[in-house]
């Protein structure tokens, strides 16, 4: 792994939010590269292909065309190679069945999209600084939704 930037995935079928996912990036200076999919499909493919670089963290939407976010995730932690990714579940639902069943399943963060870019650029801001080697040690439902 380069330590020179992070590498950020982004599971969206959602152009739009894809757009200003790497907005937001560009304008918070990190340094960052960040990989975009379409769908679960596409990012799964691109996960399960052993020669390409794994994200540091994956943002990942749950409600997406041909494979959902919440069937993205039981996969990459049943797989070994994945297991360890720090995920963000990055929604519009806010739904308490949908922050159970991430939290549950193994997601680190579940953040409701914000309608505002200020506040996405904070959100971004906030998970991508966290040491997640060391937050996840007391993970629990309290701290699980990141709310601003």
């Amino acid at each position: 792994m380069n330590s020179d930037y992070i590498n950020i995935a982004l599971a969206d079928d959602d152009e739009d939010d894809r757009l200003f996912f790497t907005e937001a990036f560009e304008e918070l200076k990190i340094k960052s590269k960040v990989l975009l999919f379409k769908d679960g499909i596409e990012l799964m493919e691109y996960l399960n292909d052993s020669i390409n670089v794994l994200p540091n963290l994956l943002f990942l939407d749950l409600n997406m065309p041909k494979k959902s976010g919440l069937e993205c995730l039981k996969d990459i932690k049943a797989t070994a190679r994945l297991s360890d990714m720090v995920i963000a579940i990055y929604s519009t639902s806010a739904s308490e069945e949908d922050i159970e069943n991430t939290f549950v399943k193994g997601a680190n963060v579940y953040i409701k999209k914000p309608n505002d870019f200020e506040k996405l650029k904070k959100v971004l801001s906030e998970v991508v600084t966290t040491n997640w080697q060391y937050q996840t040690n007391g993970l629990n439902k309290d701290n699980f939704l990141l709310r601003l």
